[in-house]
């Protein structure tokens, strides 16, 4: 038994014991406290892995999910573990909400989730089972927001999009940084930016999720800087448009250019500092978050511009379905990702620079290794999980909080110390 599990084990004693006192039952009588969905694709598998090696069995009781009796038991068998193994279409609602009704936590990495992830959504609201995911697709997210935040809230059901590389890095060190300044040096935050370095590859299924937002003309909705806000919650200025250029950054002393993903982690920031500030915790009472890749070195202003007139050609190629339609099979299917090694030697760093109201700057840290998309997008959404199914009471707001939440608003300070638990650096100075 490693040390954090352990620490689980711990935590788990404390919550019966809790459970105890109180006069109910120490279990939930649901058959499991995770459900992993999609365990057969490609990053589904790596959570199977993830949750073999790192979680005990005696203390979280966890099942695989998703469509293919088969390949399933491919996984389990090729892991040399004993798990159970549940069989549901994700587009067969009924199925769905088998499995759902028979857990506390479901974890799925089944995209394209405009296409794959509703009736899982919409049986975790109905079911009062908490919810995590990988997605990216923030026109989706902006759908469950209106179709469910109010019943979750009223519930205290948690559903937690955007808890892989997109978004966990960005929000929760935003998250960091203004709750720095506010409780040790006593003021308010202006602005934080986010400044992104990494080396990693791409998998299938984060690929066709991106063909799938310009096949269904979602990325129309992404130009909208607070898509995911409360309607109305803030006046839109140009400290909040998307960058466009490459530039010198003087607080940094480096090359900086638009980062491809930006246009999800800052919605997903902005989200979570329009709800601290409706639950009156409130980040800064005119708080802006940016964010963008860094160059290091002789030649980065060179490659601040390449890469920003490369990410404006992908782009522009997306938005022609012609075009898409001769690219999408070059480049890796549903199923496919990088090798083993490629993914091993990854690594990520998110710097951030946060300004206070009185002008004094802190900076925060968030880096790991593996590759992005793959190893550290696993690891967050497995730690997600598992701060909902062992420390619901310490997460933000307690048992009552729920609707479509963000990293930081659903899982705060528990996940950032499981984070730390797991190997992620996770540091503020200032």
């Amino acid at each position: 038994m490693n040390d954090r599990q352990i620490f689980d084990r711990k935590i788990w004693a404390t919550v019966t014991s809790n459970s105890r006192v109180l006069g109910v039952s120490p279990m939930s009588e649901r058959s499991y406290d995770v459900v992993l969905y999609g365990a057969s694709g490609f990053v589904g598998k790596q959570t199977v892995q993830y949750f073999a090696n790192h979680v005990d069995r005696a203390v979280v009781r966890w099942a695989i999910a998703g469509r293919n009796c088969q390949k399933l038991e491919a996984v389990r068998d090729q892991l040399g573990i004993t798990v159970d193994v549940l069989v549901a279409d994700s587009q067969n609602q009924s199925e769905i909400d088998a499995i759902v009704s028979q857990t506390r936590v479901m974890l799925t990495t089944a995209g394209p989730f405009a296409l794959y992830g509703n009736a899982i959504v919409d049986a975790c609201v109905r079911f009062q089972t908490h919810y995590v995911d990988i997605t990216g697709e923030t026109p989706w997210v902006r759908t469950l927001i209106d179709r469910y935040h109010a019943q979750a809230a009223i519930d205290g059901t948690r559903i937690i999009p955007c808890c892989g590389f997109d978004s966990v890095p960005s929000d929760l060190g935003a998250y960091l940084v203004v709750r720095h300044l506010q409780q040790v040096l006593g003021v308010n935050c202006q602005s934080v930016q986010a400044y992104i370095q990494m080396a990693g590859g791409f998998n299938g299924g984060t690929l066709a999720s991106a063909f799938n937002l310009f096949d269904s003309q979602g990325w129309k909705a992404i130009a909208n800087p607070f898509l995911l806000n409360p309607v109305g919650s803030h006046p839109l200025t140009e400290l909040e448009r998307d960058p466009q250029t490459p530039m010198f950054d003087s607080d940094l002393n480096a090359w900086v250019a638009p980062f491809f993903m930006s246009p999800v982690n800052t919605r997903i920031v902005r989200r979570s500092a329009a709800l601290y500030e409706d639950w009156n915790e409130p980040y800064g009472a005119d708080f802006h978050y940016q964010e963008y890749l860094k160059f290091d070195g002789a030649l980065a202003g060179l490659q601040a511009t390449g890469v920003t007139a490369a990410l404006a050609l992908f782009t522009g190629v997306l938005q022609q379905p012609q075009l898409r339609t001769l690219l999408q099979p070059l480049l890796p299917q549903p199923g496919e990702g990088p090798s083993e090694q490629t993914m091993d030697a990854g690594w990520f760093a998110c710097e951030l620079i946060g300004t206070a109201t009185d002008g004094r700057k802190v900076r925060g840290s968030i880096q790991g290794q593996g590759d992005p998309g793959n190893r550290a997008t696993v690891k967050f959404v497995c730690e997600a999980a598992l701060s909902l199914a062992l420390q619901l009471d310490e997460l933000p707001g307690g048992q009552t909080r729920g609707g479509i939440l963000t990293p930081a608003t659903g899982l705060g300070d528990v996940l950032i110390e499981r984070l730390r638990r797991a190997g992620i650096t996770v540091e503020v100075n200032g």
